[in-house]
């Protein structure tokens, strides 16, 4: 582990799934970091002294169901309501009354989320890689059935139980280290090569993932560290998230269209497909987040912003967290 990751305050708090792992550095006013799949509270590595720096208190959390957090057997326990009170409750347990969130991949959904049902705690929310989209449109399973063709779009190809976990388990730091080089902005594959988001019928989501070659952001040692908390505890908890998305979108249908009003940022990666698949999302920010202060996509960036990209985006954390309202 980094020099710079070890300089940090481990502790376990309560929450409604059991406990929740935070790793803090700093003081001052709270920045929850919640990363994305398939992640850890270590994806924030870089942040988390740089946030102190500034003055801030940076508390970066392993999501239920990774790393030291609780993880819950039953698949419901991954609904989008309980991880945003999770969320609460860890503000809570650190002794604050309210927090800045933000999020990665997974976790600016999260983060996003939170700040929509939780304008009490969440006072305002940072966006890095997924662009806020309000609830909305048919069912999500119907939508990833459709896309893809004689392929099978990822999302889909995660929702049966055992499933993903059987091609990921055996080899946990082959199947991350293909993951991490496939959506990497100096890795990716190149125009014309087969989608890595899509899985062949019969065929495994490895299959399309490059081999041999670690995207310039990330170390043998850093990859261990990762490696290692998944062969630990397994890839069901994580994946459950996307298993949940049917039931999210019913339980959240009050929430229609809704806009997130407190102070945001948005900053994506401009080879991500996050950003580009969601371009109209960013687009419709005037509507959607009228309270954005700050929007970025970076060149030649792919999907792991905050760690291919960490002194722009601390840069654009800092200067944002300086503008908010006191």
């Amino acid at each position: 582990m980094s020099q710079q990751a070890m300089n940090v305050t481990h502790r376990m708090v309560p929450s409604p799934g059991g406990r929740i792992h935070v790793v803090e550095q700093g003081a001052g006013p709270l920045v929850l970091l919640v990363h994305g799949f398939p992640e850890s509270w270590y994806s924030w590595r870089h942040q988390l002294p740089a946030l102190a720096s500034a003055g801030y208190r940076a508390a970066a959390i392993d999501v239920r169901g990774y790393g030291r957090s609780s993880k819950p057997g039953d698949l419901e326990a991954y609904r989008m309501l309980e991880l945003v009170e999770d969320n609460a409750a860890v503000v809570e347990a650190l002794g604050e009354r309210s927090a800045v969130v933000v999020g990665h991949d997974w976790g600016s959904v999260i983060a996003a989320n939170s700040a929509l049902l939780r304008p009490d705690v969440f006072r305002a929310v940072g966006m890095l890689s997924v662009p806020y989209a309000p609830r909305g449109g048919p069912r999500p399973s119907e939508v990833f059935a459709r896309m893809g063709g004689d392929e099978e779009f990822y999302v889909a190809y995660f929702q049966e139980p055992g499933r993903a976990e059987a091609e990921i388990e055996p080899d946990v730091r082959g199947w991350l280290a293909g993951i991490y080089a496939a959506f990497s902005g100096d890795t990716t594959a190149g125009p014309g090569a087969p989608d890595p988001h899509f899985v062949s019928r019969g065929g495994r989501l490895r299959d399309r993932f490059p081999a041999g070659r670690l995207p310039g952001w990330l170390s043998e040692d850093e990859l261990d560290f990762y490696a290692g908390e998944f062969e630990r505890t397994g890839m069901s908890g994580a994946l459950h998230r996307y298993r949940n998305m049917d039931r999210d979108w019913e339980e959240l249908a009050r929430f229609d269209g809704a806009p997130i009003t407190q102070p945001s940022l948005f900053a994506g990666g401009a080879l991500d497909a996050s950003t580009t698949w969601m371009a109209d999302a960013i687009k419709a920010y005037p509507a959607t987040l009228p309270g954005l202060i700050t929007s970025e996509v970076l060149d030649g960036c792919g999907h792991w912003i905050q760690q291919e990209r960490p002194a722009e985006i601390n840069r654009l954390l800092t200067g944002w967290l300086a503008a908010l309202p006191a």
